[in-house]
């Protein structure tokens, strides 16, 4: 049996400070380790017994990061993981092997988008342009293929969400909220196509696949076995699914326990 296991990376793998949800007396916190840092300063951690867990996983399947990241911003995570291996980044726009791009992936979205989704500079002057200019911090572009939104959350009305996902759809747009951040992203850009691709090259006979956000949504449906966190766009959507675990736990505590779920599951037969 091969089995592929994916991971989505923040809120499912990897938390920052914020998202620790560590509720307890601070002498009874997990011990941390940092798997990221920005500027100089520790940005996202994981607890030491999910590191060691994702480690024995990493030596018996194929795991998988499967992240919204730019490279870029992937390439500042540290996960104990093979050198050479598999990664989906950029909401599955860009797959590396080894930490190279696949070029031949990349241009045949790219043919995709032209046919299926409006332009990158439409859909960013439309984001702007509905959204309410005291939620709307600055925008970004990711490798020049989808655009989000730093917001202020509190200044965003939910309806001004729904009325832009609304508009975005008729454009062969989808959009999502994570945190801070207000996601645009052409609907061929999503994570399953890619890691179902890596699965087909690795020869996988059985997928796991982990998320939080309503962006993975698709990537969980797809795998044979599906688990997300007890918290999370998914979690407060109610979203389910016949192949879905979710786990007990909240914050970085839920990142341990997936891991563990996700092992059990991808190394017992079918």
């Amino acid at each position: 049996m091969t089995a592929l296991v994916g991971f989505d990376l923040d809120r499912t793998v990897v938390y920052s400070a914020a998202a620790l949800l560590l509720d307890g007396p601070d002498d009874q916190a997990p011990g941390l380790v940092v798997t990221e840092v920005y500027e100089g300063a520790p940005l996202s951690f994981m607890t030491r017994a999910a590191e060691a867990a994702l480690a024995r996983l990493a030596a018996d399947a194929t795991v998988v990061p499967v992240t919204t990241r730019t490279v870029a911003q992937y390439r500042r995570i540290r996960l104990p993981l093979p050198a050479a291996g598999w990664a989906v980044t950029t909401n599955g726009a860009v797959v590396l092997r080894d930490g190279v791009p696949d070029t031949d992936w990349t241009a045949s979205l790219r043919t995709e988008l032209e046919r299926a989704s409006a332009p990158l500079p439409e859909v960013e002057n439309r984001l702007t342009r509905s959204l309410p200019a005291a939620a709307l911090l600055r925008t970004r572009r990711a490798e020049e293929l989808f655009v989000y939104a730093i917001v202020d959350r509190a200044a965003l009305p939910d309806t001004a969400v729904a009325d832009l996902a609304t508009e975005l759809a008729g454009l062969g747009w989808t959009v999502s909220v994570q945190g801070r951040k207000l996601y645009a992203v052409p609907v061929p850009i999503r994570k399953e196509r890619a890691l179902a691709a890596v699965a087909e090259r690795i020869g996988a006979t059985r997928t796991v696949a982990a998320g939080d956000s309503l962006l993975d949504r698709d990537m969980l449906a797809w795998a044979d076995v599906a688990i997300r966190p007890a918290h999370g766009e998914l979690d407060a959507a109610g979203w389910t699914a016949p192949n879905l675990l979710v786990t007990r736990a909240r914050g970085v505590l839920a990142g341990e326990e997936l891991i563990g779920l996700a092992t059990e599951a991808a190394l017992t037969s079918a």
